[in-house]
């Protein structure tokens, strides 16, 4: 520990609000740019000129109204505080600021806050507040675009395997490789059963990565309580939706945010506990 485990867990805070901000960039730019490389790519395959843009990053341009262009200027972008400043509304033009600004800041300080808590200053509390951040954003992508980006799902996945194998995580290296597996192969098999039954896909090939890399994290003895939570979730919330005409066209509810919310929920509870909540 750095101090006490109240000034460890403030700065992991602090620290959480700041990583909260950047995951709002990520969560907004990074979709955009992987559409404009998937352009590229099919006009490179189809042998035509790809169609000149603007450089467009996860650094550039600066942040700006999406309304007006106003640049966003470093004060009016200090987490929850700005937005509680320009009381959720543009300096310039006064358009309102989407509320999950500050709450994904706010749900990324609690987790960096709750994680330091836990474990104190060690890479332990670090690699599962990577985890969180990232499990977090992908979350929010997929509810916004139906997208699990393989830059996100991926790299969350070998986080796993080596935090694993540094006994960061409390999972054994075994447990975490057949934890992917797992994960991989259940939800593959899910998909192609109710493929060949119905002929339509209930999922993406990204569900399968990110509940993978939730089995290297958890392990696979984990995999039965997340799936159950984030069915059980993912039903109710769909047929809230449905009754109240909230249905996005084609009438489906991206899985990933359910599967994303189960893991934050067994870091927070413990798989054990999922299981206990629903009287297994």
């Amino acid at each position: 520990m750095l101090v006490s485990p109240w000034f460890d867990a403030t700065v992991f805070g602090v620290l959480g609000l700041l990583i909260g901000s950047f995951l709002n960039v990520v969560i907004y730019r990074l979709p955009v740019i992987l559409e404009a490389q998937w352009k590229k790519e099919c006009a490179e395959l189809s042998g035509t000129e790809p169609q000149a843009t603007e450089k467009f990053n996860l650094a550039w341009p600066r942040s700006r109204c999406l309304k007006c262009s106003h640049p966003i200027r470093w004060y009016e972008n200090i987490p929850v505080l700005s937005y509680l400043f320009l009381r959720g509304r543009c300096s310039s033009c006064a358009a309102s600021i989407s509320l999950r600004y500050p709450l994904v800041e706010l749900a990324t300080g609690a987790l960096f806050f709750y994680c330091a808590w836990s474990w104190g200053a060690t890479p332990t509390a670090l690699v599962w507040s990577g985890f969180g951040a990232a499990v977090l954003a992908l979350g929010c992508i997929d509810w916004d675009t139906t997208l699990l980006p393989d830059d996100i799902t991926l790299p969350l996945l070998w986080a796993g395997l080596i935090a694993s194998a540094l006994q960061w995580t409390g999972v054994g290296l075994s447990t975490a490789i057949w934890g992917i597996v797992a994960g991989y192969l259940s939800l593959w098999a899910v998909y192609w059963a109710f493929k060949l039954v119905t002929g339509k896909e209930g999922m993406g090939y990204g569900d399968f990565k990110l509940f993978a890399a939730l089995g290297a994290w958890f392990g696979w003895q984990a995999l039965i309580p997340i799936i159950l939570m984030a069915s059980v979730i993912g039903a109710i919330v769909g047929i809230a939706m449905k009754f109240s005409h909230t249905l996005r066209a084609g009438g489906y509810v991206p899985f990933g945010p359910f599967l994303a919310g189960a893991g934050l929920t067994a870091l927070i509870f413990s798989p054990a506990s999922i299981l206990r909540l629903f009287g297994l």
